[in-house]
């Protein structure tokens, strides 16, 4: 009995024994997966950490503005662009798709408007790789069209000559700053908030709703006009600089020299059609994502009331306007001068504007009034009936455009 009794114990006290050691080894299980999963959750949340500061260039893109001036030639768009090139927090690029059209010159804009859309699209998100379809592969900054324009290509990190929030001078950039590596120019894009690109090269407004449309895109439209009569003005004497560009408005067709004038009036039907066309579909049948993203603009009413007009475009833009600024646009709109083809010098804007009215013989104002009566009751530019209406300076020509409903001219087909 008594030997049972110690068998019984010593079986309990194995019992109790190998319990024990099951719980250590339990608990030094338990240990383990609680630590194992603890290490998991800490690597799950440092790749993570890391993951994120992968994002954070996409992130950054996206809080990124981007501006489109769309225009035509010879509309002051070459002003606005510098009053948008000069403030600090802007990378600006003059017409950019100049480059598609030079490179493939005998085909139409229409043919072309695809290759323009994807070269803005890229040139947006700062990745310049476009260019290589249209420069060669030892490119340098200077080989863009019109780069000295852009004060952010004469500043770091593409050029050490101006700080960052100097003023900049093409002249001066073109001497100093002509020999920088193209890739800088990428570098550059991508340390500014603002990306804007000014364009004549688009006709219509619809092939702009992919990158309207585009998650990767914070895309905005400013479009410019100017009255079609000053417009036909600098024309004129600009032609010989425009027939390549005459040439691909009009389906790409060569353009004889003794036919430029009356090429320069059909290429004004065309631009005149296509702002009827732009500024129908973003204020009459726009669609939800493009509202609140596009702002039509009047040349006429920037030189006169620049600080307004431009503060306007600033806000719409999300851009404040400095003092340094301030003064500049003041300056470079009052000055003396008269100006010259795709140079921007200090003058008389406001005075420089009306000069068609004076210069251009009242037969040619009849002729482009009738090619472009449509944009010009659209747009809110009077028309005149006598050569006396044409040079009374003190007669108003630009109306307030509240006063005018914006749909389509169907009565004459010719008048667009």
């Amino acid at each position: 009995m008594r030997k049972k009794f110690v068998s019984l114990c010593k079986i309990d006290k194995t019992n109790t024994t190998s319990a024990a050691i099951a719980m250590v080894r339990l608990t030094f299980v338990t240990t383990s997966i609680a630590a194992f999963v603890a290490i998991q959750t800490f690597a799950l949340i440092f790749i993570y950490s890391r993951y994120n500061v992968d994002l954070s260039p996409s992130d950054k893109q996206n809080s990124k503005v981007h501006i489109l001036i769309l225009s035509s030639w010879r509309s002051g768009s070459s002003f606005v662009g510098q009053v948008f090139s000069q403030h600090p927090d802007v990378f600006y690029l003059m017409e950019p798709a100049w480059h598609v059209w030079v490179s493939m010159y005998q085909n139409s804009a229409k043919v072309l408007q695809m290759a323009v859309r994807d070269l803005i699209r890229s040139t947006f998100l700062c990745d310049m790789s476009v260019f290589d379809a249209y420069m060669s592969e030892n490119r340098r900054v200077s080989d863009l069209f019109q780069w000295e324009v852009s004060r952010a290509l004469c500043s770091p990190p593409t050029c050490d000559y101006y700080e960052r929030t100097d003023l900049s001078n093409d002249i001066i950039c073109k001497k100093y700053c002509n020999m920088s590596k193209f890739f800088k120019m990428e570098e550059a894009c991508k340390t500014y908030s603002h990306i804007v690109l000014k364009e004549v090269r688009f006709f219509e407004l619809m092939s702009l709703f992919p990158l309207l449309t585009d998650p990767s895109l914070n895309l905005k439209i400013i479009h410019l006009v100017r009255d079609p009569r000053a417009v036909m003005k600098s024309r004129d004497k600009s032609i010989n600089a425009l027939m390549r560009d005459n040439s691909i408005v009009l389906n790409g067709k060569p353009i004889e020299k003794n036919k430029a004038e009356a090429s320069n009036y059909e290429v004004m039907k065309e631009v005149c059609r296509s702002h009827m066309q732009i500024h129908e579909v973003a204020t009459k049948e726009a669609p939800d994502f493009l509202k609140q993203r596009y702002m039509m603009v009047r040349y006429e009413d920037v030189v006169k009331d620049p600080i307004n007009e431009i503060s306007a475009m600033y806000k719409f833009a999300d851009l404040s306007l400095t003092p340094k600024l301030k003064s500049w646009i003041y300056n470079i709109t009052h000055g003396e001068g008269s100006g010259s083809a795709f140079k921007i010098t200090s003058r008389n804007a406001r005075s420089i504007s009306q000069a068609w009215r004076t210069e251009v013989p009242f037969d040619k104002i009849l002729k482009i009034q009738d090619i472009c009566r449509g944009a010009m009751n659209l747009l809110g530019y009077r028309l005149v009936g006598t050569e006396h209406e044409q040079k009374l300076l003190s007669l108003d020509l630009v109306l307030p455009l509240r006063k005018y409903k914006f749909t389509w001219l169907s009565s004459d087909e010719n008048s667009v």
